[in-house]
């Protein structure tokens, strides 16, 4: 198969800069494009990835050097529509893999910058690549990154992005009703309308990925270099639950689950989610098209999830308990949950499960990389749906992120060391044979 032009939207992030090597490695033409405001909220919030990750130059030129394939690299905010236009009308792809946007639900639910903030970025950002493609290139292939919280905790059954139904006598196939749970997730929402809006309206083709959570930082590619690394975030803000379960696992701390636990979501390994990407790309949809998969390999519920890290580290004789703490969130933590994620396997998708042994290796990755955990950052969940930001958050600071001028996120106390850092008993390290 004929290697295709593929833009890499958000390809600094923690999917992006995987996807980007793996399709680099499968013989496409990869453009990694980001505006890098990611690194810029990690500094503003405080937190950072657990594994080192070395700036966009150093990852290009080091994957060069390891695999002598070339990626271009272009940064770029999305919400510039000049730029995008000229982008797109550049480099003329046959794809492009949209994963920029700001992707956290509780950065989201802090306040009404932060809320503004995500849906400016996630929409705008969105609109302008849109119009780009309509203008540039109408026959491109959209594959973009939605998320399975879209769809909420219905009390049926989860269709992949369409539902039959009957009234009144009458039958038609809609949209699945959609319940999201915060503002990011409304985001994501708003984008799918818009990309349904315009196969239908303009004839582009289009495919929503409604992706689960998704585990573990290693491909085979991101595997070959320790400067080929990629995220891996544990905090309340950009981490998923199984990364923190992991770390407060790796630290000696409780495995903290936000109320009863029975939240259920679907679960992926990062190597499913790569290889999904180039499954989508591989068989694009068709001219006016807009489908969805349902992007997931596996369901667990939260307490489900913390018991399989307890029983993995009980099996070499290391005590883990498991503490629930207050939900923050406004969720059902009981509910029916089965969702439909047949069609990515019938493109051939061959599953990685989580085991024991996956969940062995992260909390090694962990372990390895102990010094920089902070402790402080997995006590308590920092920002409640209710009430926005906690304490720890200073007073959002007014600056202008062009081309669009907003307020900038309000961020948490920095946890460098200080002289009462010095005097706080540090974590001890619970080693996993």
């Amino acid at each position: 198969m004929r290697g295709k032009t593929v833009l890499v939207l958000g390809a600094d992030g923690y999917l992006g800069w995987a996807t980007s090597l793996h399709l680099s490695k499968h013989g496409h033409e990869v453009v990694a494009v980001d505006s890098l405001v990611r690194r810029e909220w990690d500094r503003q919030c405080g937190t950072q990835s657990l594994v080192p990750i070395r700036s966009m130059p150093q990852r290009i030129k080091r994957w060069q050097a390891v695999s002598g394939r070339s990626i271009s690299w272009r940064k770029l905010d999305l919400r510039d529509a000049a730029a995008v236009h000229r982008l797109i009308e550049e480099f003329q792809p046959d794809a492009l893999v949209h994963f920029a946007e700001q992707r956290s639900a509780p950065f989201s639910m802090v306040d009404l910058q932060h809320a503004a903030l995500t849906q400016v970025n996630n929409l705008v950002g969105t609109l302008n690549l849109l119009f780009a493609m309509r203008d540039h290139a109408p026959k491109a292939h959209l594959i973009k990154l939605g998320t399975m919280g879209e769809y909420g905790t219905p009390n049926i059954d989860i269709e992949e992005g369409f539902i039959n139904i009957t009234h009144n006598g009458r039958q038609a196939r809609l949209p699945y009703p959609m319940q999201p749970g915060s503002f990011y997730h409304l985001s994501k929402l708003h984008d799918s309308h818009n990309i349904q809006f315009v196969c239908r309206i303009w004839g582009l083709r289009a495919t929503d990925l409604h992706q689960g959570v998704v585990y573990g930082c290693q491909t085979d590619e991101v595997s070959q270099h320790p400067g080929l690394a990629t995220r891996f975030d544990y905090d309340a803000i950009w981490g998923t639950v199984l990364n923190r379960f992991c770390v407060q696992a790796a630290v000696g701390q409780p495995l903290t689950v936000y109320g009863k636990g029975g939240q259920t979501r679907g679960f992926l390994d990062i190597r499913d989610t790569v290889a999904c990407i180039r499954l989508a790309l591989d068989n694009p949809a068709a001219e006016g098209e807009y489908r969805v998969f349902n992007q997931f390999t596996e369901q667990f519920s939260v307490k489900a999830l913390a018991e399989l890290v307890r029983d993995a580290r009980s099996t070499h004789g290391l005590s883990t308990s498991i503490a629930h703490l207050p939900n923050p969130r406004v969720e059902s933590e009981e509910h029916y949950y089965n969702a439909k994620h047949q069609k990515l396997l019938d493109l051939g998708l061959q599953p990685h499960f989580l085991g024991d042994t996956l969940i062995e290796s992260v909390i090694q990755t962990v372990e390895k990389h102990a010094a920089r955990v902070d402790p402080v950052e997995l006590e308590q969940p920092n920002v409640d749906w209710r009430k926005g930001g906690s304490a720890g958050w200073r007073k959002p600071v007014e600056k202008t992120l062009t081309p669009v001028s907003v307020v900038s996120p309000g961020a948490k106390k920095s946890r460098r060391k200080s002289p009462e850092d010095s005097a706080r008993p540090q974590a001890r390290l619970v080693q996993s044979r």
